[in-house]
C-alpha cells in the first residue's frame, strides 16, 4: 500500500476535497449507500459472531468483548494512527476519549432503553473493572504529566508501548476468564439453526466488518459536507455529526444485535471497545507520535468520561436482578447529551 493510498484513507482533508466536488444529489445517494453498507455489514457480523460463539462454547458477551470490539474500534484506531503519523496527533486522543463517551453514553444508553440487557455478573464484574481501570490510568498518567512538565503535557511513546503491552495482557486474561466462567454461566438458548462452517463464520465477520468500516469512513464526511452547504456551523457539525459518526460501527452492531435477540453482544462490545479505545487506539497512536493533551481534556472531556464509566460500573453492582434497568439507560444518555450540548454552548473544542 503506497503513501498516496494511505494518505487518502488517513487524511480527512483529501476525502473532504473529493466529496466537495460532488453535487448534493450524489452526496445524498452516497449517504444512503453507506447506511445500507453499515446495516448489511453489522447483520453479517452478528450472524458470524453468534455462530462462532455457539461453535466454540464461549459466551456471546466474551466474543463481543474481543472479536467484535476489536473490529468496531478499528476505524478509530486506523484513523488515529494515520493522523498521528501524518502530523496531527491531537486527533488521536480526542478519538479515543470521545468514542468512550459516545459508546457508553449514547449507544449503551439507547440499548438499555430499547431492550432488556442481561447483566452477566461473572464477566462484567471482571471486565467492567478493567474498563474503568484503563480509563482511570489514562487520566492519572495525564495528570502526572501535567504536574511534572513545564512544556505542553503530552503522552510520550513509552505510554503507548505500556498501553499496547496491557492490551495483549487484557486479551489473554479475557480468554482465560471466559474458559473459567463457561461452566458457571447460564447456557445460551438452544441452537435454532444448523451451524455454518468456521470459514463461513469468519468470512461473514471480516466481510461485515469491512463494509461497516468503509461505510462509516465515507458517511461522516459526506454528511458533514451536506451540513456545511446548508449553513450548519462547523462546531455544531463537530459536536454532533462527527461525534455520532465515529461510533456508527458500534451503533449499527448494537441495533443488529438487539434485532436478532442477542443484546449481550452489545454489552461485551461496549465494554471491550472502551478498553480498546484506551489501550489500542490511544496506545498505537502514541507509539506513532507523542500525543499533546489540550487543557480542555482536564476540565471537560476526562471528567465526562469518568462520570459515564463510573455510572456504568455502579449499575453493574446495583443490578441484582440480572438485567440493566431502562432508567439507567436514560441516565447514561442524558449525561452524553449534556456533554454534547455543553461542547456547543461553551464553545469547547470537540473531543473528536
Amino acid at each position: 500500500m503506497n503513501d498516496s493510498v494511505l494518505s487518502w484513507i488517513g487524511d480527512e482533508t483529501l476525502l473532504q476535497s473529493l466529496l466537495a466536488g460532488q453535487s448534493t444529489i450524489i452526496l445524498l445517494v452516497v449517504i444512503i449507500v453507506c447506511i445500507a453498507m453499515l446495516s448489511m455489514g453489522a447483520d453479517w457480523m452478528i450472524d458470524g459472531v453468534v455462530d462462532l460463539a455457539e461453535r466454540t462454547g464461549l459466551p456471546k458477551i466474551v466474543i463481543g468483548a474481543t472479536v467484535v470490539s476489536l473490529g468496531t474500534t478499528l476505524p478509530e484506531a486506523f484513523v488515529s494512527v494515520m493522523a498521528a503519523y501524518m502530523g496531527n496527533p491531537g486527533l488521536a486522543l480526542g478519538n479515543g476519549v470521545g468514542s468512550i463517551i459516545a459508546d457508553t453514553g449514547l449507544i449503551f444508553g439507547l440499548t438499555c432503553i430499547l431492550a432488556a440487557v442481561p447483566v452477566n455478573r461473572f464477566i462484567l464484574n471482571r471486565t467492567g473493572w478493567v474498563q474503568v481501570g484503563t480509563a482511570t490510568l489514562l487520566v492519572l498518567i495525564s495528570i502526572g504529566v501535567l504536574l511534572t512538565t513545564d512544556d505542553d503535557p503530552k503522552l510520550e511513546r513509552w505510554v503507548g508501548f505500556l498501553f499496547l503491552g496491557l492490551l495483549l495482557l487484557y486479551l489473554y486474561i479475557t480468554y482465560v476468564w471466559a474458559k473459567q466462567g463457561t461452566g458457571v454461566l447460564p447456557e445460551d438458548e438452544a441452537l435454532e439453526h444448523e451451524l455454518m462452517s468456521v470459514g463461513k463464520s469468519w468470512i461473514l465477520i471480516v466481510g461485515g466488518l469491512l463494509l461497516v468500516i468503509i461505510g462509516a469512513r465515507i458517511l461522516v464526511p459526506s454528511a458533514s459536507e451536506i451540513a456545511m452547504r446548508f449553513g450548519v456551523p462547523d462546531d455544531v457539525i463537530a459536536a454532533t455529526m462527527v461525534a455520532f459518526g465515529t461510533s456508527l460501527p458500534e451503533l449499527m452492531t448494537a441495533i443488529a444485535a438487539i434485532r436478532k435477540g442477542h443484546p449481550e453482544i452489545t454489552v461485551g462490545n461496549i465494554v471491550g471497545a472502551d478498553v480498546l479505545n484506551v489501550l489500542f487506539v490511544i496506545g498505537a497512536a502514541a507509539v506513532a507520535s507523542p500525543l499533546v493533551i489540550p487543557m480542555n481534556f482536564y476540565y471537560f472531556h476526562f471528567p465526562a468520561m469518568l462520570i459515564i464509566l463510573f455510572s456504568f460500573r455502579i449499575f453493574i453492582s446495583m443490578n441484582k436482578e440480572g438485567v440493566f434497568h431502562r432508567w439507567q439507560g436514560f441516565w447514561l444518555l442524558a449525561v452524553y447529551l449534556c456533554y454534547v450540548i455543553l461542547q456547543y454552548t461553551l464553545n469547547i473544542e470537540s473531543a473528536h
